[in-house]
């Protein structure tokens, strides 16, 4: 009974959390620590010059079709490598999910 217990998911992850926060607190007491706080410490050096801090929005519009593409073919890969050739019911099953997956690709890539 013991043994089933102490091997439980959550309390494995509630031990290991825990091991976790008791080694972050005993090696942020072992980092080094200036004595004293000095005003421009955390400012990069520039030489001198101003820093002006704009805000850069990055545009992710081209990335999201490949990601897209991979998730589908991937997960298409994983749903032809499980299916059993045992019966022709999954065969089909098989071929209606590569089609559904291809009408999906050229939705995706439709202009």
């Amino acid at each position: 009974m013991t043994d089933s217990i102490l091997l439980s998911p959550p309390l494995v992850f509630i031990i290991i959390l825990g091991a976790c926060l008791c080694i972050s607190f005993v090696l942020s007491k072992l980092a080094f620590k200036p004595a004293r706080k000095v005003e421009g410490l955390t400012k990069p050096y520039t030489g001198g010059e101003d820093i002006v801090n704009n805000m850069i929005q990055p545009d992710y519009s081209q990335f999201f079709p490949f990601a897209f593409y991979f998730t589908i073919l991937h997960v298409v890969t994983l749903m032809i490598a499980s299916v059993p050739i045992a019966t022709i019911e999954t065969f089909l099953i098989a071929v209606v999910y590569i089609c559904g997956a291809i009408v999906g690709l050229l939705v995706l890539y439709r202009r």
